[in-house]
């Protein structure tokens, strides 16, 4: 056991975890990530840009009314509000912090269009390397700044928690375990995009933070929500590469192998919701067919100039999207619930924080909109940071230190819950679900985290007897009539797995 000797732990290192670090300084932080700091996040990976209501036809009423729409029922109005009337001052921050963020001929900052904007709102840096450049720069940030200790290698496995209060975390380094004694955690650990056969996240995001806080007794909410990207490049990679919506913005249809735009009667066709698109494609597929995107005649666009990774990464799979269809399927991409915040970040554990998409603050309900993932890091970090500043650290006895957590190996998990908590769900593969995890969530092998995660999705999934958003239910296929929130502590989702094993019929 270490002595963090007061400073705030921050889990993850990811666009969350950087910007909190970087917000409490110069309050000494350890930041703590399982990879190379930047490297194998789901930020650094992001193509689309920040969303920010800077345009002169544009203000944060019309961004929170398209938010709203694209949340299905489920957004906290007063935490979205809040968190995109801060999208502009973040963008300014980003580019204080030396993000350079792309521009017109006239030196503005260049919007975008992506799906259910009502306006050009979306932020660049470096075209569709969004993630990649803005993760560079802070990383750069964090090295120059001395109250932050980087721990790389670092694997948390369990928190410490005595009376409902953070103690400190047990952690797993390439060489041995070790653990931190602190009255201050953060967890910024990102998706779950790595418990499913296909996915757009590093394979390594698997839910860590949400079985790390879901062992230590904290409630979850929303976690039924998971958006599923309708265009991820079809090839046999994993993760899969993410066909940005930007693309879609710029005019791109989807067709299938005899070219027929099979979209075209969907309201708002190819930049309908997320989910709409998503399962648009998901059927037709099923149906026997395939999906491409036809990017070759968009008009007045230099295709591998606007889309350079994009290019870059078709070609490696033997297309070019200047003359060919780009294959493309859904993928599981971005997890809308987590550990419920409240509005400064945080959980119901003492002393513990979460910001990114391992929390669930109320801003996306049922769907997210494209592009305001990055911006609520950016926002809800600095929340969380302004929080931490505000209390203090006290002296504390050493807590005592138990096991460690279990394994991380999601290999028996993909197939389970991509049966079971695909695009489309219904309650006999749920249940089904639910009794193949049930073992191994309860066990201490290596599948034992990300069964815990999954188990807790399809609990959630199977109480939300309705479509709605991200969520579509074939055996329940309308929306219920009120919107009602849902939480979710995992001794319940432990119980509610027992009564399926002891009733398979119900």
């Amino acid at each position: 056991m270490h002595d963090a000797n007061g400073a705030v732990v921050v889990i993850g290192g990811g666009l969350a975890g950087l910007m909190t670090a970087l917000g409490l300084a110069p309050r000494p932080v350890l930041l703590l990530s399982s990879a190379s700091l930047g490297f194998e996040t789901s930020s650094i990976l992001a193509q689309g840009g920040i969303a920010a209501s800077i345009g002169p036809d544009d203000d944060a009423s019309l961004h929170l009314a398209d938010t709203l729409a694209a949340g299905d029922g489920l957004c906290d109005e007063s935490v979205a509000a809040a968190i995109l009337s801060g999208a502009p001052a973040a963008i300014e921050r980003l580019s204080q912090l030396g993000v350079a963020f792309d521009r017109d001929a006239d030196g503005n900052l260049a919007l975008g269009l992506e799906a259910a904007h009502s306006r050009r709102r979306i932020i660049h840096a470096g075209g569709d390397a969004s993630g990649h450049d803005i993760i560079r720069t802070l990383v750069r940030k964090v090295y120059e700044t001395p109250s932050i200790t980087v721990c790389e290698a670092t694997r948390a496995q369990r928190l410490i928690v005595e009376d409902n209060t953070v103690r400190g975390v047990v952690c797993q380094t390439d060489r041995d375990p070790v653990a931190f004694a602190a009255d201050h955690i953060v967890v910024a650990t990102g998706g779950i995009g790595g418990l499913f056969l296909h996915g757009t996240n590093p394979a390594g995001s698997c839910g860590q933070g949400l079985a790390l806080a879901a062992r230590a007794g904290a409630i979850m909410a929303d976690l039924e929500f998971i958006q599923f990207h309708p265009t991820a490049l079809d090839t046999g990679s994993f993760p899969l590469k993410l066909i940005s919506e930007a693309v879609r913005g710029e005019g791109a249809t989807l067709i299938d192998e005899n070219g027929d735009r099979f979209i075209a009667d969907t309201p708002g066709a190819e930049l309908a919701p997320r989910d709409v698109v998503a399962r648009a494609v998901w059927r037709h597929m099923a149906a026997g067919h395939r999906a491409f995107l036809d990017a070759r005649d968009l008009q007045g666009i230099d295709f591998a100039r606007r889309f350079p990774a994009i290019t870059s990464f078709c070609r490696d799979a033997g297309i070019d999207p200047a003359t060919q269809p780009i294959p493309v399927r859904p993928a599981a991409h971005y997890h809308m619930g987590g550990i419920a915040v409240d509005k400064r970040g945080r959980t119901s554990i003492d002393g513990l924080w979460a910001c990114g998409e391992v929390a669930c603050t109320g801003l996306h309900g049922a769907n997210r909109l494209a592009s305001n993932s990055l911006v609520e890091a950016v926002v809800c970090a600095g929340l969380v940071a302004q929080d931490i500043a505000g209390t203090a650290s006290t002296k504390k006895r050493y807590p005592r230190t138990p096991d460690g957590g279990g394994g991380g190996d999601p290999t028996l998990i993909r197939p389970i819950l991509s049966r079971a908590a695909g695009v489309l769900r219904d309650g006999d593969g749920l249940r089904a679900a639910a009794r193949a995890l049930s073992p191994l969530a309860a066990s201490q092998q290596a599948a034992s985290d990300p069964a815990i995660v999954a188990l807790m999705i399809v609990i959630a999934a199977l109480r939300r007897e309705e479509t709605r958003g991200a969520h579509a239910r074939t055996d329940f296929p309308e929306r219920a009539i009120r919107a009602e929130r849902a939480t979710l502590r995992l001794s319940d989702a432990l119980d509610a797995a027992q009564d399926y094993i002891a009733d398979p019929v119900n």
